[in-house]
């Protein structure tokens, strides 16, 4: 099942001819979430991927970089006819804001809801959860973590016959849980396949509590505003180093760490070179590049630059 991380922009507060403001599509299977909402999202997906019915919108916090898109992009699926409900997650504070911006944006007529989330709040979906962790900006801002279930082990049916099990149903049965003529899942099936992990940080200084809930994840995704020269007005503007990122991402043991929410006030390979000093998988994505996250039984994350791949024409992104 796909699990992937398209990123719509990866710039920090100011866009640039090459980078959107901070916008990120999770595909799982067919799900679809996006993760921030920078000015110019729709227009992103629009020049990639196409503009998808999202099911679900996750803000991390409430600075306009990260959520100006919003109002053009929920009129466009009210002119679009979307009749599906749309859920806009985030924290304290973010009813009122959406409520004021559609008051001149306009209602629309599908049903739109507002969540407020707490911190170590989670929501179960079909197969994951997603969990909301508080961190350390300025105001309220929340981290999310995508953690799927995990899955049994592989079925081993030399195992069963040998233990007595006949193929057929009862094959089914014990794979399913059950306990059949005394053989327990446990004597035929694998250890327990491990979901798959990946954290978002949203803009924060470094902080603990995202360190305990990125811990073992697949791919961390830490804003990197600042090199290290400016580590003091890193910490007064609640952002981070490339290097307090790659730090985390260490302290974590994840598998990846994606550095985003990138300055124009530094070459990329000034923040990559720094982070890799700590941390040596560490990526930077372009806008439009993907992240895939596979079953660990078949291989590590991997960034697949938008350059390399075969890209939509015009008509399939309208």
């Amino acid at each position: 099942m796909e699990f992937s991380v398209f990123f719509a922009g990866t710039g920090g507060s100011l866009p640039t001819q090459r980078r959107g403001l901070p916008a990120m599509l999770i595909r799982r299977g067919g799900d679809r979430i996006l993760v921030d909402c920078g000015e110019g999202t729709q227009r992103q997906l629009l020049r990639s991927i196409g503009l998808t019915d999202v099911d679900e919108i996750f803000i991390t916090h409430l600075h306009a970089d990260h959520w100006l898109g919003l109002p053009g992009m929920l009129k466009t699926f009210d002119l679009r006819g979307r009749d599906t409900p749309l859920y806009i997650h985030g924290p304290r504070g973010l009813r009122e804001l959406v409520e004021g911006m559609m008051r001149f944006a306009g209602s629309t007529t599908y049903d739109l809801f507002v969540a407020e989330l707490e911190d170590g709040e989670v929501l179960e979906r079909d197969g994951y959860e997603i969990e909301s962790v508080t961190v350390s900006h300025r105001g309220a801002a929340l981290a999310y973590v995508f953690h799927e279930y995990d899955r049994p082990g592989v079925f081993d049916p030399e195992a069963a016959r040998k233990a007595g099990l006949t193929e057929g149903p009862e094959f089914g049965r014990v794979q399913r849980g059950e306990t059949i003529n005394g053989v327990s899942p446990e004597q035929v099936m694998g250890p327990t396949r491990f979901g798959r992990k990946l954290t978002i940080s949203g803009d924060t200084r470094p902080c603990e509590a995202l360190k305990r809930a990125a811990h073992n994840s697949d791919v961390l995704i830490h804003e990197a505003t600042f090199a290290i020269e400016e580590a003091e007005r890193a910490d007064q503007t609640g952002h981070s180093t490339a290097s307090q990122a790659a730090g985390v991402a260490r302290q974590a043991e994840v598998k990846l760490l994606a550095l985003n929410h990138l300055s124009i006030r530094y070459p990329v390979s000034v923040l990559r070179d720094e982070a890799r000093e700590i941390f040596a998988n560490t990526v930077l994505p372009r806008d439009f590049d993907i992240i895939d996250i596979p079953y660990v039984e078949k291989g590590d994350p991997e960034l697949q630059r938008w350059s390399q791949r075969d890209q939509p024409s015009e008509a399939e992104t309208t």
